[in-house]
């Protein structure tokens, strides 16, 4: 199905309103003055991502502005001002300090979206200390790697899943010095080889002094999975908030009266860069839920905290479109303004179905935890093509590209061609390694481009669209052929609710393609249904293109960040090892 593009108002950014017209903008910008947007620390001592999220607000206009309201799981709610949240951060940098942590020492937080681990974050890069986040449902083994592969000097967990992950690998982490339980003081006790937080943070100064910070300082450490081997551990710099602030007022719309809710957990990147830091640069409010998703709940919280930018996950979405858009239609969120999402490519039907639920269509952009921050996306005031990417920020040229036998790459100039999305290195958020991996990370960039290892293409007017991870690509009678196009026409099917595809190995055509299908509330598994959706399928994308098995399964496997997991439905098909499933949604 050809989907039809969403005209936009013609409106620009309160703060960049030239922005309307896209080559006048990419060709006045630079990143050096999209770092004057920011103060840098007193007396010309550099660039510190805490100074700019919140002391900057704290000693100026906003001190008193609401800088992040938490939603407990129990109905509680607890509000903290960019004042408050200064001093806070300043008590968690004593403690640090006070521990003998210092700069460039690694900090891991395991826990779940409660405020201490936004106080620690930042605190932690206040110190000069590296940030690590981890899931707070990763196992113990998930655990051990990173904070083993990562030096981990302190880990700021809380008492009971310190008892159900940590403890036992204790004795195998000799490098971790510093272990402060966030819980009551009766559990805190019972702990040995511990120390308790809230005492700890009581003891400290509210006053603090960032110390001079190298805009190349290490900062933040995110690991991301391997397929099969140990996860890699990619490094970014305090330099990378010129491209959080930047692309937040570019790729999310900000003005200075914005409720935003990002529903991203900060244990992967989108939950730091744009749950943590993009919106506190920007000074505005931040919504926190501590509970799981939920659709009643989310849509009761989109009205009653009053959201204007929601920044969400396509497996929120579809989960959110399982229950139908008359459920949406409960709920007025007239103060609503702009949707967006990350983490596995939207699906068209996903963005129309914004405009059903919200009158607003959902806004898709791409990044990667390599990149930092956004690098592609469908802006604001620009029409959006269901399915597309988008277009490049400002600051960052991208192309397509192939891989030669020689080592070096070929750029593809014409429109429509397949290959390997690739940028130009230089923008501030780029990873700058992987932890003790420097061949690993020297094999991501070849003739002066980062290759993203992700497969798409560009139309005649520039907007990018995604294929599929190069490792997905399926091989069927010599045709290649994109997961996420075969994934998104089976969910045009009104019983569909999620996809996930892979290539099964095929004797004949060496690969042939399967899907695994969840349904919507209403529809059960049969033969009939098989071989509906299986003639739906053909009939959209033709017999080469169209699945040739279907299986129904109750749910398709995901990271907590909203990407299927192809390989690990292949592996599970093929009696393969599962390789690294950390990071699977619903694994503890």
């Amino acid at each position: 199905m050809e989907w039809k593009t969403i005209e936009k108002p013609r409106r620009g950014w309160a703060t960049v309103p030239h922005l309307l017209n896209y080559e006048q903008t990419r060709a006045a910008f630079s990143w050096e003055e999209a770092r004057r947007a920011l103060d840098g620390l007193p007396q010309g001592q550099g660039l510190n991502i805490a100074h700019e999220a919140v002391d900057r607000h704290a000693a100026g206009s906003r001190r008193n502005h609401l800088a992040l309201r938490w939603l407990s799981k129990r109905g509680e709610i607890r509000d903290f001002t960019y004042g408050e949240l200064s001093a806070l951060t300043n008590r968690f940098a004593n403690l640090l300090k006070n521990l003998g942590v210092g700069k460039g020492d690694r900090v891991f937080l395991l826990a779940g979206r409660i405020p201490e681990l936004y106080i620690s974050a930042l605190g932690t890069l206040k110190n000069g200390s590296v940030f690590c986040p981890l899931f707070s449902a990763f196992g113990p083994e998930p655990i051990r790697q990173r904070l083993s592969l990562g030096d981990g000097k302190v880990l700021v967990t809380t008492a009971p899943l310190y008892k159900r992950k940590v403890a036992e690998l204790r004795a195998s982490l000799p490098g971790l010095q510093h272990v402060l339980l966030i819980g009551t003081p009766e559990e805190t006790r019972a702990i040995p080889d511990t120390q308790d937080f809230h005492r700890l943070m009581r003891e400290a100064d509210d006053r603090f002094a960032i110390p001079p910070t190298d805009p190349e300082d290490l900062a933040l450490l995110h690991f991301t999975s391997g397929t099969t081997g140990k996860p890699k551990g990619a490094m970014h710099v305090h330099q990378a908030v010129v491209a959080h602030h930047m692309t937040g007022i570019i790729a999310l719309d900000f003005h200075p009266s914005d409720i935003y809710w990002c529903t991203a957990d900060p244990g992967w990147v989108t939950g730091t860069s744009y749950g943590i830091i993009a919106p506190l640069t920007h000074g505005i409010t931040s919504i926190i839920d501590e509970a799981d998703f939920d659709a009643e709940r989310w849509y009761n919280i989109l009205r009653d905290q009053k959201v204007t930018v929601w920044y969400t996950a396509p497996t929120a979405v579809r989960m959110m479109m399982k229950v139908g858009a008359e459920v949406a239609r409960k709920y007025v969120c007239d103060r609503l303004r702009f949707i967006a999402s990350v983490g596995e490519p939207l699906n068209p039907e996903a963005v129309v179905w914004g405009q059903e639920a919200f009158g607003l269509p959902i806004h898709d952009n791409w990044w990667q935890t390599e990149t930092g921050g956004i690098m592609i996306a469908n802006y604001a005031a620009m029409d959006i093509r269901p399915g597309s990417m988008g277009r490049p920020l400002p600051g960052i040229e991208a192309g397509i590209v192939r891989r030669e036998k020689d080592g070096r790459v070929e750029v593809v100039s014409e429109p429509g061609i397949e290959g390997e999305l690739a940028l130009r290195p230089g923008w501030p958020s780029m990873f700058r390694g992987y932890l003790h991996e420097e061949e690993r990370y020297k094999k991501c960039f070849a003739d002066g481009w980062y290759l993203t290892g992700d497969l798409a293409k560009r139309d005649a007017d520039g907007y990018f669209w995604f294929v599929g991870r190069a490792d997905d690509v399926i091989k069927s009678s010599g045709h290649l052929i994109g997961p996420f196009e075969v994934e998104s026409a089976l969910m045009e099917h009104p019983a569909v609710a999620e996809v996930g595809v892979i290539g099964k190995p095929d004797p004949v055509a060496g690969e042939v393609v399967k899907a695994f299908v969840s349904l919507k509330p209403g529809h059960e598994p049969s033969e009939d249904l098989r071989r509906e959706v299986l003639g739906f399928a053909r009939k959209r994308l033709g017999a080469v293109v169209a699945p040739k098995e279907i299986d129904f399964v109750s749910s398709v496997p995901k990271t907590r960040s909203g990407k299927i997991m192809r390989r690990l439905l292949k592996a599970r098909e093929l009696g393969l090892p599962e390789g690294d499933i950390s990071t699977l949604e619903g694994e503890t």
